[in-house]
């Protein structure tokens, strides 16, 4: 594979674990932060370079790499007036890994193509553990030339690297993953803490539970915390509501109502705006003991 210098947008734990990763591989890399430095210091220190703006950074990369919380931070990298939309070229390739918006997707895609360059949607599984090992899970969407031209690079990141099809094809396969996960995250905390009010038994729960159709991985999640008090799934609440929002946004966008959704989306919301925003999904369990006692 000929040499190719990396733009990378966004080094949060997810995002700085993955420059790590890529940086081991031998890659160039150009960063870019926002408030917390800790990541550009640490790219820095393996060989990087700092950008002075996403668009300084788009001008000096082949591909453009953004690993963000939020469609409205992804637009703003690539619409402002220092953006990645004013520094692309023909032939670069632009990589969303984030949970975005599929509208907003294919917004920025077309601003994109109409300056020669090529977006991709790549939204990730996995952890950033995962991350600096390269065994993340890749949902990639888009033109099919690009992805090919760029998966030798995802192959470095990811365990499982996935085509889905087009553009914005992987951001809404990683929502409706989302909206399902948290969903059923929700369900069984709940039905933990009605096992609490009840005098049941938390493991005799899950036991009975476990033994059936029931039985999955995001059960274990939560299990595992409220039985053992161990986190194995770091995904905090506000990501949680901020996701399966998406969800319910996206749905309005292709002309549907979501039946299944509203729950989850209402009680995710609740606990993200009384403060426990930052604690992890499977500490669900413990803001529904606090929270749900009808009060006489």
């Amino acid at each position: 594979m000929t040499p190719q210098t990396i733009g990378f947008i966004g080094l949060g734990l997810m995002g700085r674990a993955m420059v790590e990763c890529l940086q081991s591989a031998g890659h160039a890399l150009i960063v870019l932060g926002n408030r917390d430095r800790s990541g550009v210091e640490e790219a820095l220190a393996h060989g990087g370079e700092e950008a002075a703006s996403a668009r300084d950074l788009a001008a000096r990369a082949d591909i453009v790499m953004l690993c963000m919380a939020t469609s409205d931070q992804v637009e703003a990298r690539i619409f402002g007036e220092d953006g990645v939309l004013a520094g692309a070229r023909p032939g670069q390739v632009v990589i969303d890994f984030g949970t975005s918006l599929p509208a907003s997707t294919l917004r920025i895609g077309a601003a994109l193509t109409d300056k020669g360059a090529t977006y991709l949607d790549a939204p990730l599984g996995r952890t950033p553990a995962h991350a600096r090992e390269g065994k993340l899970n890749i949902m990639c969407a888009g033109d099919r030339a690009a992805y090919d031209r760029v998966k030798p690079v995802l192959d470095t990141l990811g365990e499982n690297v996935f085509h889905l099809g087009a553009l914005g094809s992987g951001h809404t396969i990683k929502l409706i993953n989302n909206f399902y996960a948290m969903t059923t995250a929700c369900a069984m905390a709940e039905a933990f803490a009605m096992a609490d009010a009840a005098g049941i038994d938390r493991a005799a729960l899950h036991g009975v539970m476990a033994a059936g159709p029931n039985h999955s991985g995001m059960m274990d999640f939560i299990r595992n915390y409220v039985v053992d008090g161990r986190i194995d799934l770091a995904f905090s609440i506000a990501n949680a509501a901020k996701d399966v929002g998406y969800y319910r946004q996206m749905t309005a966008d292709l002309g549907r109502k979501s039946a299944m959704s509203g729950a989850a989306d209402a009680a995710l919301r609740a606990m993200r705006d009384s403060g426990a925003g930052e604690r992890m999904v499977p500490e669900i369990t413990d803001w529904m003991t606090q929270n749900m006692e009808i009060k006489e």
